[in-house]
Order: structure tokens, then sequence, then C-alpha cells
């Protein structure tokens, strides 16, 4: 399996409307389309995590080819009142927002 972690800024108040966003985002075949078998979204003083994890090791590229899909540009104009990037100078698409991971355990 192969994971993602994007962080940027949330206002905390918009918490349930990003949620209900993203269920009514994963209703659909999107989900499906980038390889996603599970998204867990955090919040912590401001910042926001958006855990995806991925069937194959090709998710980032399939979140990449997926940017086009009319789905995915309106989930991310929808949030965009709601979560900005975390280094706006640099931000250019999902790509640069992602965590890089330095470590992993696995009882696997």
């Amino acid at each position: 399996m192969h994971s993602t972690l994007i962080v940027a800024r949330m206002n905390t108040a918009s918490e349930a409307e990003v949620a209900g966003l993203f269920a009514e985002f994963d209703r659909t075949e999107m989900p499906h389309t980038m390889g996603t078998v599970r998204r867990q979204l955090f919040t912590y003083r401001g910042l926001y995590f958006h855990l995806q994890d991925f069937e194959s090791a090709d998710g980032g590229d399939r979140i990449e080819r997926a940017r086009t899909d009319p789905r995915f540009v309106t989930i991310s104009e929808d949030l965009k009142p709601h979560i900005t990037a975390y280094d706006p100078d640099t931000w250019r698409g999902p790509a640069d927002a992602m965590a890089r991971r330095f470590y992993l355990w696995s009882a696997r």
C-alpha cells in the first residue's frame, strides 16, 4: 500500500463542511479512478492533514492525472474557502503540499 500526506492550513470551523465535501466526492467514481482505498482528514492547531492510502505505488501520479477531471476541479474549488496552501509561494499543485516520509515501521 502507498500513502500520501498533504499538509495545508485550515480554519477549524470548516471541519464539518470539508468532511461533507469529501464524503460527497468519495461517493463518486473518483476514489476508484485515483486508486484510493482510504482517506483520513486531520486537523491540529490550524493545520490540515489529508492522509490518503492507495492500492498501488502510483497514487501520486494518479492524483496528478485526475487533476483535470471535472469532479476533481470542482472539489478543489469548493475547498478553497476552507483550506489554503501551507506555503502559498511554492504551491502549484497537490504534489507541492505532500509531506515526505522519512521512516516507516510495520508489523507485517
